[in-house]
């Protein structure tokens, strides 16, 4: 396979950074790859692992950031896709890999934890946006075979690590405000009493949004206490709350009239269709996870994590192009789920090992609803919907390591995984029917890998396996678009098959080089079948491939000067035909969707880089960040796409010491210089309005305060 990929600005601005550089002084700076604990459950250095992982810092979650959503943060690393959709009411659009491309809205394909406590239900659908990111220390992205032993859909696995309170208490205040009236407050106090540790967030975020109906308010709050019971037993309660209502702009049409513009003439408009319906979103979503962790002598250790929480949603859809009609979709969630495990390492004929055992269980209830709502620009209330959806997983795993050899370290795991769909209908009077029905999926996943030390700064590593990913309610909730419709409990899980290779080195002292090649291939990847009146019916399609490289280069340098740079190549696309109905109210017919059309939503380029600069004396910071994307298609058909872009944001602050008081001031520029752009798409949108344009030059500042005690 022969990739081409001509070499624009961005691409030589930000390789000329890693020609042979000028020495300033003598004096030696060491960079270290950061340890890990998503890929083999224990601690472990990244540079070991036979895995693509990265980490985001502290200081790239929080500084000079928004902290509001999660697209801030992993725009930089390799193999993942996380966009700003500039609309309140809709998550950031991740995919890793291609997993989780086909989203209409919340994350699906991979795996998303904080501090091990899963925001991912078990049929596989994500919210991340429970998280508060001003609490967030760190964050861990694994990638590639090793992702499947954390279960049902785990195209990928992002984890979140929560801060840890400091011993001496302090408290914490930042204000912030930007363009279109964009505010964000945070209060955080933390510290530690006795055997007590303690670390609490709470925060407000206000915005008129960057387009027409696009408004937002989110108020949430993480706590987060750890007790030290003793010596070898330490308990961790974590307490996660958001409340939210934002307007829903929707996608927007590539042509269209004077009250509903086109996309690429006038990325501020709204369809018409939004305001009639008043397109929107009410959610609400409290979680109390536990971690008690308990060392029963120094080579053995038991871990028991468990958690419950409740989510209530409510959005409002317009189910025709000019907004006549429209149906609010309500869910009231609540689930609850434990996982317990056992760690062991030691020796075993004299090489160092070690493996975890665990079981696994979660279940989530849907009491979902469908209220006609708007008839003809009628306001009514005819419920159409009534049902609990019912969805429940039991796992079991094992993962270890053994070092073969002194420079050989051989990783392997399997987990077995059973994920029950069970659907409960509630409105059968009159001449409606029972459409219940239920349906099991099991599947065991394999994955190894091995990893040579070549040298104590070269590895080259090579893995495989085995991963499955089962429908979502949302792709099971209808067979039809018709008033008949049943749930679609036929659909088959989809099978994938993961090799990857790669090599981790430390070029110099002070630059790391991470770089792997990929290739998936996947049978029954779940694709809509029809579309239309607010309704998506889904059907599998037969196989898709997934190939390509991924490439990151770290380095710092004298004078406190450090750079980044990252590179994704993804040759994403159906690897045979299948036909589907023609998508969108009153269409009649099929279409043939062809073997080699790109998976919609896919990006066939990334790029990230970023210089940054820090002179201490007068605690002042800097970057210029740069990203590019490619085009991206908006469908199975390929029929039209986004057009491919490159922006570049500034960031600058300062930061000063005074006694106990320490004071951090900031300023953001993104998209510095106005381009005008599509941020992300909408996949197989029904009323053909695939395009969410992207905000032009936005400014952000922001003031901080801490007090240590």
């Amino acid at each position: 396979m022969t990739y081409k990929h001509k070499l624009n600005s961005l691409t030589l601005a930000i390789l000329a950074c890693y020609l042979p550089q000028p020495t300033f002084a003598e004096e030696q700076i060491t960079l270290t790859s950061p340890v890990v604990v998503t890929a083999t459950r224990v601690e472990q250095d990244s540079f070991d692992l036979p895995m693509a992982i990265d980490v985001v810092g502290k200081k790239d979650v929080q500084d000079s950031q928004l902290q509001y959503q999660l697209s801030e943060s992993l725009i930089r690393l390799p193999g993942i896709t996380a966009q700003n959709r500039n609309n309140q009411a809709q998550a950031p659009k991740i995919s890793i890999r291609g997993f989780g491309s086909r989203a209409s809205f919340g994350v699906r394909g991979i795996r998303i934890y904080v501090d091990g406590i899963p925001l991912t239900m078990p049929d596989g659908q994500g919210q991340p946006g429970i998280v508060d990111l001003s609490s967030i220390r760190s964050i861990e992205v694994m990638r590639g075979p090793f992702s499947a032993l954390y279960g049902n859909s785990s195209g990928g696995v992002v984890q979140l690590f929560t801060e840890n309170a400091p011993k001496t208490p302090e408290i914490e205040a930042t204000t912030m405000f930007g363009s279109d009236d964009t505010t964000r407050n945070i209060l955080k106090a933390a510290g530690t009493n006795e055997n007590l540790e303690y670390a609490f967030s709470a925060s407000n975020f206000d915005t008129d949004g960057y387009r027409e109906h696009d408004r937002g308010k989110k108020e949430q709050a993480t706590a987060k206490f750890k007790i030290n019971i003793s010596d070898d037993t330490k308990l961790t309660a974590l307490v996660n709350w958001i409340d939210q209502n934002a307007q829903d702009p929707n996608g927007l049409p590539r042509e269209a009239d004077a009250l509903d513009p086109s996309a690429f003439d006038d990325p501020e408009g709204v369809s018409q269709a939004m305001l009639s319906a008043n397109t929107r979103i009410d959610r609400s979503h409290t979680q109390v996870g536990f971690n008690l962790e308990h060392a029963l002598n120094d080579n053995n250790s038991l871990h028991l994590m468990t958690y419950v929480g409740n989510r209530d949603v409510s959005t409002i859809i317009a189910t025709r192009q000019n907004g006549s009609n429209a149906i609010d979709s309500s869910i009231d969630k609540e689930f609850y789920g434990t996982d317990v495990r056992w760690d062991n390492h030691g020796q075993l004929f004299g090489k160092d090992y070690n493996i975890s055992l665990g079981l696994n269980y979660g279940k989530s209830t849907d009491a979902r609803t469908t209220t006609e709502v708007l008839d003809t620009f009628v306001p009514v209330n005819n419920l159409t919907r009534d049902e609990d959806n019912v969805v429940d997983n039991f796992d079991q795993y094992i993962q270890g390591r053994l070092a073969i050899l002194d420079n050989v370290d051989v990783h392997a795991g399997l987990r077995h995984t059973k994920v029950n769909l069970e659907v409960k209908d509630k409105l059968i009077t009159g001449p409606n029917t029972d459409n219940g029905g239920h349906i099991d999926y099991q599947k065991t996943t394999p994955a190894i890998g091995a990893v040579w030390k070549v040298t104590p700064s070269f590895n080259l590593y090579a893995n495989y396996g085995k991963g499955f990913e089962t429908p979502t309610f949302f792709e099971a909730a209808f067979d039809s678009t018709g008033a008949d419709a049943q749930p679609n409990l036929g659909l088959k899980a989809s099978e994938s098959k993961n090799l990857e290779i790669g090599a981790k080195a430390f070029i110099t002292d002070n630059t790391q080089v991470n770089l792997n090649l990929f290739r998936i291939t996947t049978e029954d990847e779940l694709v809509v079948q029809e579309s239309a009146s607010g309704r998506s019916v889904y059907t599998n399609a037969n196989d898709t491939k997934r190939s390509g490289a991924e490439l990151s280069i770290e380095s710092q340098f004298d004078h406190n000067i450090s750079t980044y740079f990252s590179y994704s190549l993804l040759d994403a696309k159906f690897d045979s035909d299948f036909t589907r109905d023609k998508l969108g109210f009153g269409a009649t017919g099929t279409e043939t969707i062809a073997a080699g059309n790109r998976i919609p939503g896919t990006y066939k380029t990334q790029i990230y880089g970023e210089v940054a600069w820090q002179y201490t004396p007068f605690g002042f910071t800097t970057a210029l960040e740069g990203s590019h994307h490619s085009k991206v298609y908006v469908d199975d058909l390929n029929s039209d796409k986004a057009p491919s872009y490159t922006i570049f944001n500034l960031r600058a602050g300062f930061e000063q010491h005074v006694g106990r008081w320490h004071f951090k001031e900031f300023l953001r520029v993104e998209n510095m210089f106005d381009k005008k752009y599509i941020g992300s798409v909408r996949i197989n949108d029904s009323r053909g309005r695939f395009f969410e344009p992207a905000a032009d030059r936005t400014y952000l500042i922001g003031l901080g305060a801490n007090y240590q005690f």
